[in-house]
């Protein structure tokens, strides 16, 4: 049976990364017969430029069809004079809510070779393996009303709203309860449930999860302690869960942890476990078309794809493992460079072919 993966390269450096991705997914297809069919279209800046909408009408089409999608990344500052509603980053929200992909996975993996490129000493970030669950599509960044109005004086004010209901928190709740039973059984739930009535409904709907799951021990924590915790001793987390807007500063967070923001992949499921595969960095416009991105973000973010959406684990291993060897090989990009002052430096697409050449020596 054949499944589809639509890539959207997007802007800055997404088109190399992207490329480096789908050379990977296509060894595997032919290597475990997956019957893939890729194809390409448009999302963010590229979009604007070529068909006038960061999420054009070709690229919903598709994209409604899609088992899977693999982005590169959007935005950057050829867009910023753009009203807010026509930036490239709205196309992304607009995919999101488009597809309903309101549960985030976002891994923190602590790769031993690169201890050294953590924020934090290695001692602190030794064995790191967190899994952050965020709520994607609501929360403050889809919540209505919002704008920006003038009183009577010309006074400028700007507001958003933070709205979550209790179908919208238990959905996400016990997805993240099933995500820490499948790891060490151990979840928190991170909220400002002392400030803001959103996330007391948000601690309540996580509490009466609870009983659902008794082989799950559930904890909360404000989020501000939880950033505070995540740089003081973020081993002590598995599983965190969390809204929109804490999730998005948490797991920027934690991506530091792990020597580089270009390590790390996600992946944005709806209910049928059809999704969108990105890494969490971002389009990097000032060193994208010079060859220095780090792909292995988006390759995990593919392996991600094989795994959740595509029914192919096995595919989904033989790539985490391929990167896993070619980082014990000291193969680096510049983002890593504060790593080992012996590893080998290489580009964008020497990084692609080491890990087609780790695959193919498995």
């Amino acid at each position: 049976m054949t499944r589809s993966v639509l890539l959207l390269p997007g802007d800055g450096i997404g088109p190399e990364v992207v490329s480096e991705a789908r050379r990977v997914l296509e060894s595997v297809n032919e290597r475990f017969d997956l019957e893939l069919v890729f194809t390409e279209g448009n999302l963010g800046g590229i979009a604007i430029d070529l068909e006038g909408q960061a999420y054009p009408e070709s690229t919903r089409a598709v994209a409604r069809e899609a088992d899977a999608i693999v982005l590169g990344a959007v935005g950057g500052p050829k867009w910023d004079a753009l009203p807010a509603a026509d930036r490239p980053e709205r196309g992304l929200l607009a995919i999101r809510s488009d597809l309903d992909l309101f549960c985030n996975y976002r891994p923190a993996l602590l790769f031993p070779e690169l201890a050294g490129a953590s924020s934090l000493r290695s001692e602190l970030v030794s064995g790191l393996d967190i899994l952050i669950v965020r709520e994607l599509t609501g929360g403050i960044y889809f919540g209505e009303p919002r704008g920006i109005t003038s009183n009577a004086e010309g006074i400028r004010e700007g507001f958003n709203t933070d709205r979550y209901n209790e179908t919208e928190i238990r959905r996400i709740g016990r997805l993240a309860f099933e995500a820490a039973r499948r790891r060490s059984g151990r979840l928190c739930s991170v909220d400002k449930a002392n400030v803001l009535e959103v996330t007391m409904l948000w601690r309540e709907t996580m509490e009466s999860l609870r009983e659902e799951y008794p082989d799950v021990s559930l904890s909360h924590m404000y989020v501000d302690n939880a950033a505070m915790q995540l740089v003081r001793q973020p081993t002590q987390f598995d599983v965190l869960v969390t809204g929109n807007l804490f999730g998005d500063i948490l797991s920027d967070i934690a991506a530091m942890l792990t020597g580089s923001i270009g390590m790390l992949p996600s992946a944005s499921l709806n209910a049928e476990s059809r999704g969108l595969y990105e890494p969490v960095h971002g389009s990097a416009p000032d060193i994208a078309g010079e060859g220095k991105a780090n792909p292995l973000a988006t390759i995990l973010s593919a392996a991600m794809a094989l795994r959740y959406s595509l029914s192919a684990a096995d595919a989904a291993n033989a790539i985490e493992q391929a990167v896993a060897s070619v980082l014990t090989q000291g193969l680096i990009t510049a983002d890593l460079a504060a790593v080992d002052p012996e590893a080998t430096l290489v580009g964008t697409r020497a990084m692609g072919d080491a890990v087609l050449s780790a695959l193919q020596a498995q």
